[in-house]
């Protein structure tokens, strides 16, 4: 219970700012919420504070162990072929039941069949995923391959555009932001350590990164070619996002649905879990007792978290991106900057990314470094997005210089950074950017451009949110190398310049 309250603490730090924000706004002439909209957003807080402080302690009671004892226990059997085909259908599994990827694929059916691109995305993670465990085993660079399959999606791209279909584009890229969201990230990443704990070698500490990075290419592929291969006109249809009068009903309805929906991604995983462990595993029964509290506990999380988010959260985003458009276009950037910061503060999976580079690296990558450098990523790249809307100009133009200063940067840096930055990319992209941000960018280009330009310019944003914490990270990670080489040459210069009686003498 301490360990709990303690959770809830943070998440109460994490929420508290953005629904601040929201207030100050709502007292202001920029942004009228009537009283029922107030209520409603509020109810939908406390469940975000509630589902994160419950979901952080389910990650560390269930998901994070599961994935470390799935990943080493499988590595242990020696067999390459069982390792690459249990990991190719968990991969498929989580991403279908993955709750980020129901979000975008409901905001974007009127474009692509929501079960189509489900699918599509699945296999594209669980390809990847191979990828990522072959990279762990045959110990190969992952800048190198990060570089090949980057150049493989600009490649697609480029077909795209030709095809005249370079509004999917966003949407796609969008896709892979998504893919790693609150479920996926703690069993992924735990995964990657316990197969490079077993597998790895001298590279152990950048092997255990990596699996996000990689995983969060493969939707974005996979959406590309579906997207050349489809005939159909893209005609997008905004969303309705009224908020609903009827607060009670709206709660009860939606928590009934995400509990299914939540159900169905669990289920899947703990039947996938419960196979291996009956096969090979083998855990105590205390180890299981515990893993099954920490699943009730990240159960009843999620469901209040995505609750929250899709009540509370994505009608104001959508209200709140309108009106700030409305207002003055400087306003939406700068509010974009000062949302960008403050929700990644309450993605549950940052919390749990950061805690497990703390450890893996033994310290030298701290919690609170981390989630600096995410925050200006993230704020700065929702600032970018609401310039694009603005001014109605491609995403190309940002994508383009962004990964090729991302994969630049980790030819410079060591290789443990490079690996954590890009999973750090997947990871800030999770429940609240698709459920507040990217219907805030929906409503602000609706206001600005017209609903028949939103998905040229409404989507991308997560995109975004996944691209720059890879250039950030990777900053942070030269930085360090630096000031290492300089306090090496000042410790050097002072030997030089020392007299060499007094050293005789010190001797």
């Amino acid at each position: 219970m301490k360990e709990l309250q303690a959770k809830i603490k943070e998440a109460l730090m994490s929420v508290l700012p953005v629904t601040a924000m929201v207030y100050l706004l709502a007292a202001t002439p920029l942004l009228n919420l009537t009283r029922i909209e107030l209520i409603t957003f509020t109810i939908g807080a406390v469940m975000l504070i509630l589902g994160i402080g419950l979901f952080s302690m389910g990650a560390d009671l269930a998901m994070t162990p599961m994935g470390s004892h799935v990943g080493s226990g499988l590595s242990k059997q020696k067999k390459l072929g069982l390792l690459l085909g249990v990991c190719f259908v968990l991969g498929v599994l989580i991403t279908i039941a993955e709750p980020d990827l129901q979000v975008l694929a409901g905001q974007v059916q009127s474009v692509i069949n929501g079960m189509v691109l489900t699918y599509t995305v699945g296999v594209g993670v669980g390809v990847f995923l191979l990828v990522a465990i072959l990279k762990i085993v045959f110990q190969k660079s992952l800048s190198q391959i990060l570089m090949l399959f980057y150049m493989l999606l600009f490649a697609l791209s480029l077909l795209l555009a030709v095809g005249g279909k370079l509004s999917m584009l966003p949407v796609a890229f969008d896709s892979g932001g998504v893919t790693t969201g609150p479920i996926t990230v703690p069993f992924l990443m735990a995964l990657g350590v316990g197969v490079s704990h077993v597998l790895g070698d001298r590279r152990s500490k950048e092997n255990s990164f990596g699996l996000v990075a990689l995983c969060s290419i493969g939707p974005v592929l996979a959406v590309l070619i579906l997207g050349i291969l489809s005939r159909k006109e893209l005609m997008y249809d905004v969303p309705d996002f009224a908020m609903s009068q009827d607060i009670l009903g709206a709660f009860g309805h939606t928590l009934l649905h995400t509990c299914r929906e939540v159900g169905l991604a669990l289920g899947m995983i703990v039947v996938f879990f419960g196979v291996c462990q009956v096969l090979f595993l083998k855990l105590s029964r205390k180890q299981l007792n515990r893993i099954a509290v920490g699943v009730v506990f990240t159960y009843l999380g999620l469901v209040l978290f995505l609750t929250g988010v899709n009540v509370g959260f994505m009608p104001l985003g959508y209200k709140m991106g309108s009106s700030l458009a409305q207002a003055h276009p400087a306003v939406l950037v700068c509010f974009g900057f000062g949302a960008g910061v403050l929700t990644v503060l309450a993605e549950p999976a940052v919390h749990v990314l950061n805690t497990q580079v703390e450890e893996v690296t033994g310290g030298l990558v701290g919690r609170k470094s981390m989630m600096v450098a995410l925050c200006l990523g993230v704020g700065a790249s929702i600032a970018l997005s609401m310039v694009r809307i603005v001014y109605d100009f491609s995403l190309v133009y940002y994508l383009i210089p962004g990964y090729f200063l991302s994969l630049s940067l980790s030819l410079f840096v060591p290789p443990v950074y490079t690996a954590i930055a890009f999973d750090s990319g997947g990871v800030a992209s999770g429940p609240m950017t698709s459920g507040f941000i990217l219907p805030l960018a929906v409503g602000a280009c609706v206001s600005l451009q017209g609903s028949e330009a939103v998905l040229r310019d409404g989507f991308g944003v997560v995109a975004m949110v996944a691209m720059t914490p890879l250039i950030a990270i990777q900053l942070l990670g030269f930085r360090g190398i630096v000031a290492e080489r300089v306090n090496e040459r000042r410790a050097m210069k002072r030997i030089l310049d020392a007299d060499d009686q007094q050293i005789i003498n010190f001797m």
